[in-house]
């Protein structure tokens, strides 16, 4: 069953037995942004077509803040656009991104994924979250770990929501942030980053 065919959160939970809570568990770790990415990202919302089209929105909102904080982690981890993600029949798909550590192998091999973005399609939260929360699941699975927390996030562009699971617990954060507060926005998505990074290390330390 590909991601996709999953409508609510609800229907995964049942169907993996996962329990549901809402709390709130984001830090915000200060990122500077620099000045360009600010003139360039203004210039983008005022006078290009930034939201006709779901490609439009991961290409113009969503990568660019990715991959401003992916900057400063990438010699742990590469992030992945629209990348195959494939547990077994019930799990498969393509998120939009994934974060997924730096095989030793080289930047060419997929490796095991720390936190998935799922495009809130038409500003379909209920449906981004049921797909994000599946490709979390399988993403837990290819890991093996049970104690690994999985971070995901849905975006619009314009708002950011964010989650994680850990064993068969899933949390979603209450509050959610917005691209129109780029300091605010930018910090929590370095706090994923972080807290993927230290998961690592300790992992990496055993």
């Amino acid at each position: 069953m590909a991601f996709s065919s999953f409508k609510t959160i609800g229907e995964v939970l049942k169907a993996f037995q996962v329990t549901y809570t809402d709390a709130n568990f984001i830090s915000e770790l200060a990122f500077t942004v620099s000045d360009y990415f600010r003139e360039d990202l203004e210039l983008m919302m005022r006078d290009a077509v930034v939201n006709n089209s779901e490609f439009a929105i991961c290409e113009n909102l969503i990568y660019p803040v990715l991959k401003e904080v992916w900057k400063t982690y990438r010699s742990k981890f590469i992030l992945w656009g629209h990348k195959s993600l494939n547990y077994d029949e019930n799990l498969s798909g393509f998120p939009e991104y994934i974060l997924a550590n730096r095989s030793p192998l080289g930047k060419v091999v997929f490796d095991k994924p720390y936190f998935i973005l799922v495009e809130a399609k038409q500003d379909d939260f209920s449906t981004g979250w049921a797909q994000c929360l599946a490709e979390m699941i399988a993403s837990q699975r290819l890991h093996g770990e049970d104690d690994i927390v999985l971070f995901g996030i849905v975006s619009n562009g314009d708002a950011w929501q964010f989650g994680k699971l850990k064993a068969d617990k899933f949390t979603k954060n209450i509050i959610f942030y917005n691209i129109y507060e780029l300091d605010k926005l930018f910090a929590v998505v370095n706090f994923i980053f972080q807290q993927c990074e230290l998961q690592l290390n300790n992992l990496v330390a055993v």
